[in-house]
């Protein structure tokens, strides 16, 4: 008897996620947008710096703007001024004379070096050092973090929160960015319902299409919600047909099992055409890609576990590179697993886990345990994991104490 995790014809998951990969392309066209909403955004093109940072020499320290030949003389030095951060000074530091200067403020002409306040004893109107300097102490230099001309980003860098930082620092205002697909998404099923809706017998609530929506949101993609689909083979082709239309890419959800009512499937390969269907991996086994009109097609199974775990495995590295951005992997780390857990050969397995480090005798270590049921129907592990327990395909049973691969999660799962 061949169980359902040794079936023939399952693709490896690390061959299904290499094949969208070379599938996919970024989608054409680019924005301009503010510098404050492109985290998360991919450059279409490079950006330059129109100044030096910092724009001018400036004190790093609190203290005294100087000649460093004077320092070394050893003599007192009479105080002329100051320079305040924005409020420079404009006359010239001469022989035998200093400025009082904040960290920040420029470096008055003349001057070469910067003693902290804490080095000085400092009288009404001069100064008596109180410790040897060293020339150029506590001077930032003009430029010598970016210089005017230079590339500061390239062509799809993934903008982060620190290249938002580096750009504003350098009077960025706004950034042209590669355009975000908009992806159609629906649910198909006889017995779903709204959230919110009353429940008849034998109907359940629609988790997948809300909880698909958010992630969608929580990666910043606009989506195309066409509801929740009766399983009419009529009905889900015109929703194909449209999300064709008006979309980059559709996400379902069902409809793509073996069942009599299973209609996504067929629908897709009578108006398109499936590129793999049935992947070895748990949970979430029958999930299939193909294209509809030459729109990329990603159909997640009904399950609602299933559902999420193949489109973060599955789907996510696909949109990051519909957004022009690169897929490097998974993040993995090794954690000593706490309780045993059971598995078949056949399939890789994403079991849901915790992990945390512990410390014992002065030692840290990672260690994880699975959270509860693993079945795909339950929702309440995965909103309790805060990793996947990755069991490699031709693996069997785990045993507490054996070394594991886990997934910590990231958005838009975590």
């Amino acid at each position: 008897m061949v169980d359902c995790c040794s079936q023939p014809g399952l693709m490896p998951i690390e061959t299904a996620r290499a094949r969208l990969l070379e599938a996919l392309q970024p989608v054409a066209g680019t924005q301009t947008v503010p510098l404050t909403n492109a985290a998360g955004r991919v450059l279409a093109e490079p950006v330059i710096s129109a100044v030096n940072l910092p724009p001018c020499d400036n004190s790093a320290m609190d203290g005294y703007a100087l000649r460093f030949a004077d320092a070394a003389a050893g003599q007192p030095l009479e105080l002329i001024g100051k320079s305040f951060a924005g409020a420079p000074f404009e006359g010239v530091v001469n022989p035998g004379t200093c400025v009082r200067i904040m960290t920040g403020a420029a470096m008055p002409a003349g001057a070469d070096t910067v003693v902290m306040q804490e080095n000085v004893q400092a009288e009404a109107e001069s100064i008596h050092l109180r410790t040897e300097v060293r020339a150029g102490d506590h001077v930032r230099r003009r430029g010598e973090d970016v210089a005017e001309g230079q590339t500061l980003l390239e062509a799809g860098t993934h903008i982060s929160v620190a290249h938002i930082a580096l750009l504003a620092a350098a009077g960025i205002g706004t950034v042209t960015v590669k355009r975000r697909p908009c992806i159609a998404l629906f649910s198909t099923g006889d017995e779903l319902r709204q959230p919110g809706e009353p429940l008849a017998e034998g109907d359940i609530y629609d988790s997948n299409r809300v909880a698909l929506k958010a992630a969608l949101q929580e990666l910043d993609l606009e989506t195309l919600d066409l509801g929740i689909l009766p399983d009419n083979r009529d009905a889900i082709t015109r929703a194909l047909q449209k999300a064709a239309r008006e979309a980059d890419a559709v996400i379902t959800s069902g409809g793509v099992s073996v069942g009599e009512a299973d209609y996504t499937r067929e629908v897709l390969e009578a108006q398109g055409e499936i590129g793999f269907w049935k992947v070895a991996m748990k949970p979430g086994k029958p999930f299939a890609f193909g294209r509809i009109q030459g729109t990329p097609f990603f159909g997640l199974p009904g399950n609602p576990v299933s559902a999420l775990v193949t489109f973060y495995q599955l789907v996510l590295p696909a949109l990051t590179v519909m957004c022009g951005s690169s897929w490097n992997g998974p993040a993995t780390m090794q954690a000593k697993l706490l309780k045993p857990l059971k598995k078949k050969p056949g399939r890789t397995d994403f079991q849901r886990g915790i992990f945390r480090f512990v410390q014992e005798d002065g030692r840290g270590e990672l260690v994880v345990e699975p959270v509860g049921a693993q079945g795909s129907h339950i929702l309440t592990g995965l909103a309790a994991a805060n990793c996947f327990i990755v069991l490699a395909r031709d693996s069997g049973n785990a045993d507490a104490g054996d070394t594991v691969t886990i997934e910590p999660l990231r958005a838009p799962l975590a």
